[in-house]
């Protein structure tokens, strides 16, 4: 298609089009104003327009980058057999859990609210859909944010990766089914122990099916430990800064969400787990399910603690989960995870290229399209290993010359020939925010600085940066002031100041909502848009908590018992209880009469499993029931006392030293507050 980028691109589904044609300068239109040194303040309280600092900026990057390259448009229309009409997936009760026809805006030239290249970025993964990649290989795109592929068998179906929701992967699913016939699924695959490649499992497969052997599941050594430590310890917390992250429930639109950079947003629907019933726990292993020859490659470090790559030698085929996607992705999730490891990430990618690639004719991953050709495939994969490499490496030149994360993170520029391609575009991870991940892999959060080492908390460093630059209003005006001149990084700094010194501000949180949208029009990454707009609606129209479960009872059902003590032993209210000693042992009637002790003291729930004549002293109490009914009672909240009534948990010795343990646990908030105080 040679008719660039700027004329737009008719699909099937619409016209998409990007580019210096779409987009105008425009004067600022944000009801802020300056007149000469008397700043007037009058922020507004709807979304601001663009200001012509961001619409020029956005011309720039229009006229600059290559929109002329279609290729990528191409791969990801490339096998296309039917869309879900209409496509939309809604819940038993009738809740819409995924609305992907909410994104139709995108089919329209780029806006001025937009930054130019993440439109383009949001066209790409709004396209939704069952793809053929290769005979027997489809793919499901478009009904979350990842991807579900189904490798056909002898007998069935192998599913990789069952999305976020059962929901959408039954969705998903019935799709596929309603095209290539209704196959059943005798293998499911999770590449790594993050919830968007696992959550949906119940919406593709049963727990009869897998405990029964029809159905094996196959996952990377860890897999389940680290699903858990992720999605359980700090669950609640994750969940609500992934509000911000991927946009839920902003509304979609223009001057809203457009995407994630990795698919357009996550489903809000029901999340589910089943344990692995075999692990992949060397590099080279090679299982065979339903006919189907897997060889697999162990990644640990790399995008997610436990995550493996597929490669199917019968059809040179390689899967790389999401080691390799269509833009740069993040060494630290705005979310919250543990920082990953640029370099171990860059040489499972050369391990991949030498092992599999120069011998695929397709690759693909877990999110985004998949790319065709040995030659593409590997250019393709040897860009992503370089990007990884070159971040790694000169942050750590630079830190070795004394610099920190927030200096190298302005120092540091990618080199041509990796920015000329669009993979490597910043539209998940940054260039700015993966630096700084990566000197807090080596040197943690200190700089070094001793001012730094000790410095007050939010609130009481904005009260005394307010009070030393005269007041709320003073530091409104100094906003205003950077505001007007475009320098909204420093504004937004300046109104944090005024809102977390003085939380009851309106004037203060409304001007910060502008600098946010501003700072969001113009932003290529998209989390980095949703967290700006998500703070922007927070500050305009009060919290909008978490809109997906961060410990669902589904993935509760899947902790083993340490696991569950070790979720509970968070939840204690630590000085609190100091000065309560409680014992108690825990009988589990599902795993063989399992005796786990555990024992408060100290502030601190030790427990542990106990022997047979082990000689420890007698509980206080005993409690016997299962694992599913620990979970649901005392993780996920459910009545401890119907359950004994009901009969499915019996209680011997004190009764009381048990309610003691329960008043004992603290209650996660999933709406705590993050823009004010």
């Amino acid at each position: 298609m040679g008719d660039g980028r700027e004329q737009g691109r008719v699909s099937r589904r619409g016209v998409l089009g990007v580019g210096a044609a779409a987009l105008a300068v425009a004067g600022a239109g944000v009801g802020l104003s300056a007149c000469g040194d008397s700043t007037e303040l009058n922020p507004s309280a709807t979304p601001v327009e663009p200001s012509g600092h961001i619409t020029d900026a956005n011309k720039r990057i229009a006229e600059t980058m290559p929109f002329g390259d279609v290729a990528d448009f191409a791969d990801a229309d490339r096998g296309w057999i039917a869309s879900l009409e209409p496509g939309v997936v809604r819940d038993s009760t009738g809740k819409t859990v995924w609305d992907n026809d909410s994104y139709a805006f995108l089919r329209e030239p780029c806006p001025l609210t937009a930054n130019p290249s993440l439109w383009r970025q949001s066209q790409l993964t709004a396209e939704q859909g069952l793809y053929e990649i290769a005979p027997g290989f489809y793919q499901v795109r478009g009904l979350d944010i990842s991807n579900m592929t189904l490798v056909e068998g002898d007998t069935g179906v192998i599913v990789i990766d069952p999305l976020v929701s059962t929901e959408t992967a039954a969705a998903a699913l019935a799709l596929y089914r309603a095209h290539r016939g209704d196959r059943p699924v005798t293998g499911l695959v999770y590449s790594h122990a993050h919830v968007d490649h696992f959550g949906g499992t119940l919406g593709v497969t049963t727990r009869q099916d897998v405990t029964g052997g029809r159905c094996p599941v196959l996952a990377p050594a860890g897999f389940l430990e680290h699903a858990v430590s992720e999605n359980i310890y700090a669950g609640t917390a994750m969940a609500r800064r992934a509000a911000y992250m991927y946009g839920a429930a902003l509304p979609r639109g223009p001057k809203g969400q457009i995407g994630s950079g990795l698919g357009q947003t996550t489903s809000v629907g029901t999340i589910t787990l089943l344990e692995p019933t075999r692990d992949i726990v060397r590099t080279g292993q090679e299982e065979t399910v339903d006919g189907v020859r897997m060889v697999f490659q162990l990644t640990p470090g790399t995008e997610a603690p436990s995550e493996m790559n597929l490669y199917f030698p019968d059809r040179r085929i390689l899967c790389m989960a999401e080691n390799a996607t269509h833009t740069m992705h993040n060494l630290l999730t705005l979310r919250g995870a543990l920082v990953r490891d640029p370099h171990v990430w860059s040489r499972y990618l050369t391990e991949s290229i030498n092992l599999y690639a120069r011998n695929a004719d397709v690759v693909f991953s877990s999110h985004h399209w998949p790319t065709w050709g040995t030659d593409r495939i590997v250019e393709y994969l040897s860009v992503q290993r370089d990007l990884y490499a070159y971040l790694n490496d000169q942050t750590l030149r630079l830190l070795n010359q004394g610099y920190v994360g927030s200096e190298i993170a302005e120092m540091l520029q990618l080199p041509p020939a990796l920015t000329k391609s669009w993979s490597t575009h910043g539209y998940y991870g940054s260039v700015s925010h993966n630096v700084k991940a990566i000197y807090q892999r080596y040197m943690g959060w200190f700089d070094g600085n001793p001012a730094h080492l000790w410095e007050h908390p939010p609130v009481e460093s904005a009260e005394r940066h307010v009070e030393a630059m005269g007041g709320v209003r003073e530091v409104l005006k100094k906003a205003q002031k950077a505001y007007d001149a475009g320098d909204y990084r420093w504004a937004a700094q300046l109104a944090n100041y005024a809102i977390f010194a003085d939380p009851r501000d309106d004037t203060a949180k409304r001007l910060q909502a502008g600098i946010f949208e501003q700072l969001a029009y113009g932003s290529e990454n998209a989390t980095w848009r949703n967290f700006y707009l998500s703070g922007a609606a927070e500050l305009r129209g009060g919290n909008f908590g978490t809109p997906t479960q961060g410990s669902s009872t589904g993935l509760l059902a899947a902790l083993t018992v340490d696991q569950a003590f070790d979720a509970m032993s968070l939840r204690i209210k630590g000085p609190e209880a100091w000065d309560t000693a409680v014992t108690s042992d825990w009988r589990f009637r599902d795993d063989n009469d399992r005796v786990h002790r555990a024992e408060l003291r100290n502030g601190v729930l030790i427990h542990y499993d106990r022997r047979p004549d082990d000689g420890l002293p007698a509980p206080d109490v005993t409690v016997t029931l299962t694992r599913g009914a620990l979970a649901r009672t005392l993780l996920a909240g459910q009545d401890f006392q119907a359950a004994v009534l009901k009969g499915d948990i019996t209680v011997e010795g004190d009764v009381t030293a048990l309610k003691k343990l329960k008043d004992l646990f603290d209650k996660p908030d999933p709406s705590f507050a993050i823009v004010t105080p």
